[in-house]
């Protein structure tokens, strides 16, 4: 089937989430563990989903789930391994038909989707203060949705601010741009002084939400408390102004609107852009794919707007209510994130741990080793936004709708077929029609 023909993915998600909703409250849980034909019950089975983390971390999930079973002889642990695009249609399917594993590592944006129409077990009465304290409380508050937990925090990454010194060199700039005023300044210098780009970011709305994120940290508010649109203000059209200014003044690659995250990382490497947003994890690529930039890049801050706020994302564990085994994966899920294993996998995948203690460890260990090499200064920077990072989009229903409509009106205003307040004015109007039916 051509993509032309291809439904929106939030259309689907609209569509299947109706379903789910009958599905969900008519269904009751089926046995995942029958007693066997002589009539004795064999162990209780619990089966857990992953996104795409095997081979790498077959033999770390395979040394976790043995100390599990050893700790908990009557209970096995059946692990399955998902590829990360094949994820959302694979659990929405699970569920719909009452298959659902009992644990599954998920996103909180994603999980909202499916909490919002009752799919997982709420946490709430489950979990004693003590437990819920031992994660970060504004990340604990990523998987939670109108006040009720339905996740546990599990690993972590934040964006950087990767920048290559001989570009910022060659424009007169001593300093990468900490704030956005500051990026407007530095991309108009590196245009003029070296012919090339500051930095790419994608207005593909399927894509990264990292310009929706802009606009939290310019302070605009994306919904109100009845999830109406709030981002019709002064403050957002002034950050629909600054990304219209930027692609309309020729500093922006003409590819933005229509090409991904993807490509941030191939004009960097080739020394097309002097900025990077981006993750730690991508300078192990970097240094693989283009040495002789790896040689010239350092690390930063990740850029915020006036209010200061950093990104994070958020990888949590959700527990399917159709499960009939909840108390041992409440158990299970709380063991794969507990300070000892965090703080393991951490180590293993270079991410960051959710739990406060695993996050102090990890912070010594990166600021330790900082002085070695510029992941590990990289490191030590993203560590360093973890006590007050955020996720910045909430967790709602139909957030992948939102950013869809703010990114094709953007598109729309940065093209001249609307101006700004229209384009802002459309979106908000198409999502509060959407939001009222």
């Amino acid at each position: 089937m051509s993509s032309t023909h291809r439904w929106p993915r939030w259309g689907l998600l609209a569509l299947i989430g109706l379903a789910l909703s009958w599905l969900i409250s008519c269904s009751s849980p089926t046995p995942s563990n029958p007693a066997s034909p002589t009539g004795a019950a064999g162990p209780v089975e619990i089966e857990f989903w992953t996104m795409q983390l095997q081979p790498k971390f077959t033999d770390y999930f395979n040394r976790l789930i043995a100390e599990f079973e050893q700790a908990n002889p009557t209970v096995k642990v059946r692990w399955v391994d998902v590829p990360w695009a094949a994820m959302e249609s694979k659990i929405l399917t699970a569920v719909s038909a009452n298959t659902a594993p009992d644990v599954v590592n998920l996103n909180p944006n994603f999980a909202s989707q499916l909490a919002s129409q009752g799919a997982w077990l709420t946490l709430d009465d489950r979990l004693t203060p003590e437990q819920k304290a031992l994660y970060l409380p504004n990340i604990w508050q990523a998987s939670t949705l109108n006040g009720k937990s339905f996740g546990l925090p599990w690993y972590l990454t934040t964006r950087i601010t990767i920048y290559n010194t001989d570009l910022c060199q060659q424009a007169g700039i001593s300093q990468p741009p900490a704030t956005y005023a500051e990026l407007a300044n530095v991309a108009r210098q590196i245009r003029e002084k070296t012919g090339k780009y500051a930095f790419f970011v994608t207005f593909a709305p399927d894509d990264s939400a990292e310009v929706l994120e802009s606009l939290v940290q310019m302070g605009v508010d994306l919904v109100d408390d009845q999830g109406k649109a709030a981002f019709n203000t002064a403050k957002g059209k002034a950050a629909f102004q600054y990304w219209v200014d930027l692609y309309q003044d020729g500093l922006l690659p003409r590819e933005v609107l229509t090409q991904g995250h993807r490509r941030a990382i191939e004009l960097y490497q080739a020394g097309e852009t002097a900025i990077l947003s981006s993750g730690p994890e991508f300078l192990s690529t970097i240094a693989t794919n283009a040495p002789r930039i790896a040689e010239v890049s350092d690390v930063a801050p990740q850029i915020s707007g006036e209010t200061g706020k950093k990104n994070v994302a958020v990888m949590n564990l959700v527990i399917p209510r159709q499960t009939d085994q909840p108390d041992t994966a409440l158990n299970f899920a709380l063991f794969v994130t507990n300070d000892t294993n965090q703080l393991a996998f951490a180590q293993a995948a270079n991410v960051l741990p959710s739990t406060q203690k695993a996050l102090r460890d990890r912070y010594e260990e990166n600021q330790a080793a900082a002085a070695n090499s510029a992941l590990e200064k990289a490191r030590a920077v993203s560590a360093s936004q973890m006590q007050t990072a955020e996720v910045l989009v909430p967790a709602m229903k139909d957030i992948s709708v939102l950013q869809r409509l703010i990114y094709d009106n953007l598109q729309a205003a940065m093209l001249g077929e609307k101006t700004v307040e229209a384009a802002i004015n459309d979106a908000a109007t198409a999502w509060n029609q959407r939001h009222s039916t």
